[in-house]
């Protein structure tokens, strides 16, 4: 009782002391230029490391699931060699992707949110083609990308600490808070708050990587050239915005919390309602998606509130009916308190989630799958072993995409195409790890391990 009233305690400091951050931004509302439609999603997680064109394959697979608005990848578990740093820096390290619209802007984004905040361990461009027009299809330039390892400066962290309250905070949690906070301020001084859009962060956790353009997912892996990049975990959007001409790649996905990447299809009938939870814990969305207020809640749920990983799930897709009255009384008790306490911030609507989770203190990373209650958008769970070699899980939206991936990978490495699919379940994850890791929750069943 007393470690959940401490962890209560902290919660609740940290959210009062975002007041500041968030003090006189706009309610807005979300934009109905970029209502959602029929998004193409995929994810796979392996225990060993899968190279990057397999996921570029099975993304061309659902290009007609998108159209050019919007396109993203993301990755966890990389390899520290090809980051160009060492094993503990990728673990330790926060893992900043900056992506500059305007090329002018890196030297006074760096002197305003970086250099006086940050030890950076290794920074360095990430390579792209020359040329955007060797990219088939490809209408609008990629924005120059910046990749930098950094810990938050002691004395930075200390004074952080002290100023919000959160002194008693252990030291990780208080330097993802900062680092959330830092990339809050960038995003709404040189991109959200501004007509001319100059530049945003990408992605800020450890061992994950993001990447979105205007355009579509396959395009972003060529035009960065993410073909022989190796990961465990892959995760990839072709947005399909149904009103305007959504241009800016901020609104693309993956959209971050801290140490994870999520990836949405489907639409919230309660956008507003969801919003209005988050700002009363002084949690402001800045792009005005629904697919950023769910990682929102993500983050919120997961790092802030610290819950395990069955109750983040029931908060987000609340077990209803015969469903509900199938549980055994205690799992009863358990879901109606959180229930009771979160409905306001469930998700309405038909929705389904797939996303990428980097856990680098225990050397794991997850692939998690989530749908709305009544599953009203299509997903396709598929799981692939090979004896204790290697064990695939994958997630779609189609089986096809999921096919397309399997074919890539059976035409590299000689894997059996033999695999079993699962549509009828709210969620599934993956997990592949180098290490021991506990299991997940009922409801997120392993998929791979």
């Amino acid at each position: 009782m007393v470690a959940e009233n401490s962890r209560r305690e902290q919660a609740a400091a940290l959210l009062d002391s975002r007041g500041g951050m968030i003090a006189g931004l706009p309610d807005l509302p979300r934009a109905p230029e970029t209502a959602e439609g029929g998004c193409g999603v995929l994810g796979f997680a392996a225990n060993v490391p899968v190279a990057g064109r397999h996921i570029i394959t099975a993304s061309r697979q659902m290009h007609n699931r998108g159209n050019g608005k919007g396109g993203g990848i993301a990755a966890a578990g990389l390899d520290p060699a090809q980051m160009g740093v060492s094993s503990d820096v990728l673990r330790t390290h926060t893992l900043i992707q900056i992506a500059y619209l305007d090329r002018g802007a890196r030297a006074e984004v760096e002197r305003e949110c970086l250099l006086g905040r940050l030890d950076i361990a290794e920074s360095t461009p990430v390579a792209a083609l020359d040329d955007p027009r060797d990219v088939p299809g490809l209408e609008m330039r990629p924005p120059d990308v910046v990749r930098y390892f950094c810990r938050v400066k002691p004395e930075v962290l200390a004074r952080f600490a002290e100023e919000n309250g959160l002194r008693h905070l252990p030291a990780r949690q208080a330097e993802d808070e900062y680092i959330y906070r830092n990339t809050f301020r960038l995003n709404q001084r040189y991109y959200a708050g501004r007509d001319e859009k100059r530049a945003f962060v990408l992605c800020h956790g450890r061992d994950l990587l993001v990447f979105k353009i205007v355009g579509y997912a396959e395009q972003a892996a060529a035009y960065y050239r993410l073909e022989d990049l190796t990961a465990h975990v892959w995760i990839s959007h072709q947005r399909y915005p149904t009103k305007g001409r959504v241009w800016h790649p901020g609104g693309a996905h993956p959209f971050i919390g801290v140490n994870e990447a999520l990836v949405h299809n489907g639409d919230f009938a309660n956008y507003h309602r969801v919003t209005e939870y988050l700002r009363q814990r002084n949690i402001a969305p800045l792009f005005l998606t629904d697919t950023e207020v769910s990682v929102l809640l993500f983050d919120l749920w997961d790092r802030i509130y610290g819950y395990p990983l069955e109750v983040l799930l029931e908060a987000l897709a609340p077990t209803t009916e015969r469903d509900f009255d199938m549980l055994p009384p205690e799992k009863q008790a358990l879901y109606r308190a959180i229930q009771q306490t979160h409905l306001q911030g469930s998700p309405d609507g038909p929705w389904f989630f797939i996303i990428a989770r980097s856990l680098p203190d225990s050397r794991t990373w997850q692939l998690l799958g989530a749908t709305d209650t009544s599953m009203l958008r299509p997903q396709v769970f598929a799981l692939y072993e090979n004896g204790s070699d290697v064990q695939i899980g994958l997630i779609a939206s189609e089986r096809q995409a999921i096919n397309a991936c399997l074919r890539s990978l059976a035409q590299e490495d000689g894997v059996s195409s033999r695999w079993r699919t699962d549509t009828g379940s709210r969620a599934a994850a993956a997990t592949p790890t180098a290490g021991p890791s506990s299991s997940p929750s009922r409801r997120a069943r392993m998929a791979a391990a």
